[in-house]
């Protein structure tokens, strides 16, 4: 039997949509840390910027309720066409569902807010009315409880819906060290968001490998700052 869950994430088969990353829909997380949250989706931003994924942004209500997306995402991608909506399901908005079909890829990640309303319904109607696969990044996503994100997660999974989380899609994306032309991007976002791994990977250049000590800009930054 031919499963295309089966086949793994590459930078070929895939693409990305971020949803409702903003600030209002963030206050009324409680499923995740908020600094965490933004934390994994920016991490997964750069992510897809490397790999090269195409990626669609799109936010709802923006000056008249949510507020607009994150500056560190706009950083990540400087010149993309956000694509606003009245709707809470991404699925109901035209330039959305023509974005995705532009780029040719039934594999869609998905990093959203809330879990249980913007996330479920895009993912649900995408997949019976778009036939697309996919991928919801649960630790890049949050709900207004961890119950409201669980059970949203439980229902999506039902439906054939994948869980992942963001530092596996970044590999599942490398998949291979080997691949040089990537590997000290993914090494950066690591070091950069991945907490104790990327802890690690600076202990094992600096102490293991003997890399030169990193001095790094906020030490240029306070050796600036006169004393008090």
């Amino acid at each position: 039997m031919n499963n295309p869950k089966l086949e793994v994430l590459t930078p070929q088969n895939s693409q990305f949509i971020i949803i409702d990353q903003q600030p209002q829909m963030a206050f009324g997380v409680q499923s995740i840390d908020r600094q965490v949250l933004k934390n994994n989706v920016v991490a997964l931003a750069k992510a897809a910027k490397v790999f090269e994924i195409p990626t669609t942004i799109t936010t709802v209500e923006s000056q008249s309720f949510s507020g607009f997306t994150y500056p560190e995402l706009l950083d990540v991608f400087p010149d993309h066409k956000l694509l606003e909506r009245t709707s809470m399901n991404s699925w109901d908005d035209q330039k959305v569902r023509d974005a995705l079909a532009a780029n040719g890829r039934k594999k869609v990640v998905v990093a959203g807010l809330w879990t249980e309303v913007c996330n479920t319904t895009f993912a649900l109607c995408a997949m019976l009315e778009g036939n697309y696969e996919i991928y919801m990044v649960a630790d890049a996503s949050g709900g207004t409880s961890k119950d409201a994100h669980d059970y949203s997660m439980q229902r999506m999974i039902q439906a054939g819906v994948v869980p992942v989380t963001w530092q596996q899609v970044m590999l599942e994306w490398q998949r291979d060290w080997a691949r040089r032309e990537t590997y000290d991007a993914v090494m950066a976002i690591a070091k950069e968001h991945s907490g104790a791994y990327g802890m690690g990977v600076d202990y094992a250049y600096t102490m293991v490998h003997k890399a030169p000590q990193r001095t790094g800009v906020q030490h240029e930054v306070l050796a600036a700052v006169p004393a008090r």
